[in-house]
């Protein structure tokens, strides 16, 4: 049976783009094997982040897990903070990555182009570190996960390798599973940017106002021209908003546009507003009504149960293999 492991950092509010790239597609692990789906609090202390907005923001995820169709009897659903093996795996496989591998990871390049050297800190040049642990601690096979961040889960494969010629075999190979339609949705407002939890003109959040998700969606920047056609390089607002279609009725944009062939800019993005509501309306009152009765605790606590137990063993095989006493 295959381990599915994938998690969401509460670094932000989320977006259109983490439902499609995400939320939308964990429901559909549940029939495929063992699932564990985590909130990765402790990846959200890499940079600055307010206290309490950070519970919040681990709060919201539970329940959109939740709201999104997992099920707690099918998904272990935890959070990263309240498994200590975690931290402790963390400890021993960073022995087994090297600075210049970290060094080329793309994410932590563009972030640190950005930053003042003195504000860098050691969270985020490990960062691959802890991700490996997160998905080596549960014999992980399959790991949903954005474009993004294929290439730590390329790492964390290195790690393996390396890890199991040395010691045996301990640690199992995972591998990267980006979904296929809809796996990058930009900004309405930019679409050479991606949605990214920053730009409240260009990005929908989970939480907003139907109303302004309307509004957000009708205002998106289009491209030159009249026709409702799929060409990135040429129209990527038009192509978006194609890719958003594509993503609620799980067709691809090249579909969606055939959808459109005679229609005016206007009326498409009507359309494309009334199915991301279609969607999304219910999954905001699913989310409510899970917030409001408080039911994520329960499943949280239990969750991390089931979760300590299964990373235990691993822990313990990797404790083992080093010469870690275990008397």
């Amino acid at each position: 049976m295959d381990r599915i492991l994938s998690g969401i950092k509460p670094t932000g509010s989320l977006t259109l783009g983490n439902y499609i790239g995400a939320l939308k597609h964990f429901k559909d692990f549940q029939d495929q094997g063992e699932v564990f789906i985590f909130i990765a609090d402790l990846h959200a202390l890499t940079l600055p982040i307010d206290p309490e907005v950070l519970r919040e923001n681990s709060r919201d995820i539970a329940c959109f897990y939740l709201a999104s169709g997992l099920d707690p009897k099918k998904t272990t659903i935890f959070l990263q903070s309240q498994v200590p093996q975690h931290a402790e795996l963390n400890a021993i496989l960073q022995n087994y990555l090297y600075m210049g591998e970290l060094k080329r990871m793309t994410q932590f390049k563009d972030k640190c182009s950005k930053m003042n050297d003195s504000a860098i800190g050691l969270g985020i040049f490990a960062y691959p570190s802890l991700m490996a642990s997160d998905i080596l601690l549960y014999d992980a096979n399959k790991v949903p996960v954005g474009e993004d961040q294929v290439q730590h889960v390329e790492l964390a494969r290195d790690l393996v390798n390396r890890f199991n010629h040395r010691y045996g075999d301990i640690l199992t190979l995972p591998k990267a599973e980006v979904t296929k339609i809809g796996k990058r949705i930009m900004s309405l407002s930019d679409p050479s940017k991606k949605m990214s939890k920053s730009d409240p003109k260009g990005d929908i959040f989970l939480k907003d106002d139907p109303a302004v998700i309307r509004k957000k969606i009708m205002s998106a920047k289009t491209d030159s021209g009249s026709e409702v056609s799929y060409d990135v390089e040429n129209k990527p607002g038009i192509s978006n908003l194609l890719t958003i279609y594509g993503a609620m009725k799980d067709i691809s944009p090249e579909e969606a546009a055939k959808l459109f062939t005679n229609s005016r800019y206007g009326d498409f993005k009507k359309e494309v507003a009334n199915a991301v509501l279609e969607e999304l309306i219910p999954f905001q009152e699913r989310y409510q009504k899970i917030k409001e009765s408080g039911e994520y605790l329960s499943v949280l606590k239990e969750g991390a149960q089931k979760a300590r137990d299964v990373a235990s063993v691993i822990l313990k095989k990797v404790q083992h293999a080093v010469g870690l006493l275990d008397e």
